[in-house]
């Protein structure tokens, strides 16, 4: 019972069973880094508690890159005002992690 739209969906990260995609970043202001987290507008209800999803998010980006070159490495090269974008991370309402695209930033942007 397909209508041809599941991959889309599933790209999108819009199924129910395929997680909600967070968006995170790193938000440089004149004396501080800020970890942030975009959540998507369609979340899914299962969330309870967004201090609880956001603090999962930013757990597993720090499981992933090493926080303290990242963290450098957008200090270095950040302007304020700017936000870099580490990648995404897909969750589950019970914690489970069903993808992620997290990288260093380049120093490119």
């Amino acid at each position: 019972m397909s209508d041809g739209n599941d991959a889309e969906n599933e790209t999108a990260g819009e199924g129910a069973s395929d997680g909600d995609r967070f968006v995170v970043g790193i938000h440089v202001t004149d004396s501080e880094l800020r970890f942030v987290v975009h959540v998507p507008s369609d979340i899914d209800s299962g969330w309870r508690d967004p201090d609880e999803f956001q603090q999962l998010v930013e757990e597993i980006t720090w499981e992933q890159l090493d926080r303290e070159t990242t963290l450098r490495a957008i200090a270095t090269d950040g302007e304020p005002g700017e936000t870099v974008t580490l990648g995404s991370v897909t969750l589950q309402p019970d914690g489970t992690v069903v993808d992620h695209a997290l990288s260093m930033p380049t120093g490119d942007e």
